[in-house]
């Protein structure tokens, strides 16, 4: 069973272990609210009920097109597909969901990683959405989440795009701690955290860094590693995979997560970009190719 709403409007209630301040959250969410405003296509929003609490979704596309699920990162929230959603929901049915424990509107909610808990949520997702079996696009920590979900839920996912995906190439902790040590600074040390760590030195990606800069300057992210997916984990996808990630990745090792999925996946097709860091952009086309494929 799911709910739907008019507006959607972003409330701070209940966010305080996942921000610094309750006006830390309020300034997020406010400007969470009026991206969800601008979302670029018409949609849906809805809030689906699941055993950790509600989850915040966009839905857009056609209602009898083939559904694709989106995974935004840690630190992020759905806004994150704003940029893709218009080619995207021309032939699919997208659910761009708010990961619990996150900066968005679904539940404060962080479940252990080694675990199933985080598959048994999305089981509460998809039932709720009436979805059976999807394709679906994740980047980081969304990757990690999506590429577990298809290990324990052999069948229910059809294709798998990832973007710098987490938990298959070595975990750059020194990254983390950079970033953990800069956030001390405030807003200075965030917005040099954001350039170096994700890689946003393009003026064009302005928009994108205030974004991050506001996050991580009031939301407190997750710390601790992702777990790694062994070998036979990952020989077990039968789904076609694709993976793009950038070789200047301060996150992730990007270089082994190529040779990792190259080397197990038997249906991979692996884009290691030159220059590229963890946030990787402008692969709307090349992602809905390998969605029609």
């Amino acid at each position: 069973m799911n709910t739907s709403e008019g507006t959607g409007t972003a409330t701070a209630a209940g966010t305080g272990a996942l921000y610094k301040s309750q006006a830390g959250a309020a300034e997020v969410l406010r400007h969470y609210q009026e991206a969800l405003d601008a979302w670029p296509v018409p949609a849906e929003r809805m809030r689906v009920p699941t055993r950790q609490g509600e989850t915040f979704v966009v839905v857009s596309g056609p209602p009898d097109a083939p559904p694709v699920v989106l995974l935004h990162g840690s630190g992020a929230n759905v806004t994150m597909w704003q940029d893709d959603i218009a080619s995207w929901s021309r032939h699919f049915r997208t659910y761009a969901v708010d990961v619990i424990g996150e900066p968005g509107l679904s539940a404060p909610v962080r479940l252990p990683l080694a675990s199933d808990a985080h598959a048994r949520w999305m089981d509460d997702v998809w039932e709720g959405l009436g979805i059976s079996t999807a394709a679906v696009v994740a980047t980081s920590l969304g990757g990690w989440l999506a590429l577990d979900y298809a290990g324990r839920r052999p069948g229910r996912v059809t294709r798998l795009a990832l973007l710098c995906p987490g938990g298959v190439g070595r975990q750059k902790m020194g990254g983390v701690v950079k970033s953990v040590l800069l956030r001390a600074f405030g807003r200075k040390g965030v917005a040099r955290s954001a350039r170096s760590l994700a890689g946003l030195e393009d003026p064009a990606l302005q928009p994108v860094l205030d974004t991050v800069i506001r996050n991580f300057t009031h939301f407190k992210p997750r710390t601790e590693r992702l777990p790694v997916f062994p070998d036979e984990a990952l020989r077990g996808l039968g789904m076609p995979v694709l993976v793009i990630a950038g070789d200047r990745d301060a996150m992730f090792d990007s270089a082994e997560t190529a040779r990792r999925v190259r080397a197990c996946v038997p249906q991979a097709t692996v884009h290691l970009l030159p220059g590229v860091g963890h946030a990787v952009f402008g692969q709307t086309r090349t992602i809905e190719e390998f969605l029609r494929a």
